[in-house]
């Protein structure tokens, strides 16, 4: 029997897709600090009920959230400083001056961390007894991965290589040789420990002001992780690597709509066979803690859980791979089981073959429908909204599209001309709008729009480019270019469609 979407995905409603970092502030990157309130003000005044973000870990290489040191922790880029200042943890400092329009991590990360590291010190001085009481229960809670992260994360800056070339006994995780490093790093230890402490704190706070609006929180999970995380130095064995820890072969896929060569992510492949072993063990701790952080959750790259494309560690590109059989049913019967209902969306975009959409539709899972691909293939086309089913997301593009202004400004006449006689004529005077129309009165359950689709920003606005390694995951946007009437017009258009939840 298959198993329905649960919760906010069995009604019919709408919301819009933020990650936090491009939310307006002095801190040089979006935070969960008073902007982020403001914005679940703004949602819930415009008659939204989900907020959507991307992952929300530490950012990694290319400053990208699907790249992270860690599947469990939280980005310290989020956290707030001005609740520090509040607590008497962190000295007032003045503005520091950073480009309000675009992140710029390379000056905000050092200083942002030096901050925290103040903040911590201040802690350590003068927490009360139930500020230290909540810090160890915070710690005590988070112990299965909160420990190894710390580890990592001194070691990583104490090293600042790969895992796999750190001194051998640390690399392979030598009992003796961590519990050396953890009696001479204490403080550190506890520093990392209390970063992860503050952001937690702050994202339920957030989350539980956005409930009291009505809003839902989706977040979003990469299938992958990156390989020198805390998450592969932990578990190796989970993962196909060579003698000397480097991966055999590494994710992506094959040429398609965003790249003639295909993306070669890099990330190191799963040992299915040994995580089907144990019972998907770290699997099961990892999307619990998620759903702990979100009432639903985008799985990104579901195919790659039916089959996944696999590419020689020495290849310079996507273009060249293999398809290998993933885990399939076994792997959400055993997480089913373990957690029960998994409100799971299925990022299912890309090359999907016949057997992807029967593993979704087995379990349950709706997927999605990317308004932007489908004016190419005719009214046959499934990314049509006359063509969708109840049982998907549908958006006017993700954070890998052009905004739909710099995609319409980027089709050539013929393109333009169907995309009007679908959309009609609204489309030429305000095309972000006939597209946000068009898939919020179609009969999909749930739609989500890009926060630059509402405000109608150009190409220069858009997050992520696939394949592009720098100038991505920077965009911010101020509220001056919030139009006064952005939150009624969304409001009408929800009601209108039957969107406003009770």
């Amino acid at each position: 029997m298959e198993q329905g979407p649960v919760g906010i995905l069995e009604r019919r409603s709408s919301g819009v897709l933020l990650h936090p970092t491009s939310l307006p502030g002095r801190q040089g990157c979006g935070d969960l600090g008073p902007a982020a309130y403001h914005f679940v003000d703004w949602l819930a005044a415009a008659g939204q009920s989900l907020w959507q973000v991307l992952p929300l870990n530490p950012v990694g290489p290319g400053n990208s959230p699907y790249q992270s040191f860690s599947s469990f922790a939280g980005s310290p880029l989020l956290i707030d400083l001005s609740s520090m200042v509040k607590r008497g943890w962190l000295p007032v400092e003045r503005d520091p001056g950073f480009e309000r329009q675009r992140c710029d991590y390379a000056r905000i990360t050092p200083w942002l961390m030096q901050r925290l590291r103040t903040a911590w010190r201040g802690f350590a001085q003068t927490a009360n007894t139930a500020e230290r009481q909540e810090f160890e229960d915070f710690c005590s809670l988070h112990r299965h991965w909160l420990d190894d992260y710390s580890l990592f994360m001194t070691l990583d800056s104490t090293y600042g290589t790969s895992w796999n070339h750190w001194p051998a006994p640390l690399a392979r995780r030598d009992p003796s040789a961590l519990a050396d490093l953890a009696e001479r790093n204490r403080p550190e230890l506890e520093f990392w420990c209390f970063v992860q402490w503050q952001f937690m704190a702050q994202w339920q706070g957030l989350r539980r002001y956005a409930q009291s609006r009505g809003i839902q929180m989706v977040g979003d999970m990469a299938l992958f992780v990156a390989h020198h995380s805390c998450d592969v130095w932990s578990n190796p064995d989970q993962y196909l690597l060579d003698a000397d820890g480097e991966p055999t072969f590494v994710a992506g896929v094959p040429p398609d709509y965003f790249s003639h060569t295909g993306q070669r992510w890099g990330n190191p492949l799963y040992d299915w066979s040994a995580m089907q072993a144990d019972g998907y063990a770290w699997w099961r701790a990892r999307l619990a803690h998620q759903l702990q952080c979100t009432e639903v959750l985008r799985l990104d790259h579901f195919r790659g859980l039916e089959s996944y494309w696999a590419i020689p560690r020495n290849e310079p590109n996507a273009v060249v791979g293999q398809w290998c059989d993933g885990p399939r049913d076994d792997f959400f019967d055993t997480l089913r089981q373990a957690l029960g209902s998994l409100p799971l969306i299925a990022e299912d975009l890309g090359l999907i073959s016949p057997e992807v959409i029967e593993l979704r539709k087995r379990h349950g899972f709706p997927g999605m429908k990317i308004l932007q691909f489908a004016f190419n293939d005719g009214p046959g086309n499934p990314y049509l909204p006359h063509n969708f089913e109840r049982e998907v997301v549908a958006y006017t593009g993700t954070h890998d599209n052009n905004t739909c202004v710099g995609w319409w400004r980027g089709l050539d006449k013929a393109e333009r001309d169907d995309v009007e006689r679908y959309l009609g004529c609204e489309a030429t005077t305000a095309i972000n709008w006939a597209m946000l129309r068009a898939i919020s009165q179609s009969v999909a359950q749930t739609v989500i729009y890009p926060f630059s689709d509402i405000l109608g920003l150009d190409e220069s606005h858009r997050m992520n480019t696939p394949g592009l390694d720098k100038g991505c995951w920077e965009w911010r946007f101020e509220w001056s270019q919030v139009d006064d009437t952005a939150a009624t017009q969304l409001l009408q258009m929800t009601q209108a469609h039957g969107r406003v939840l009770p």
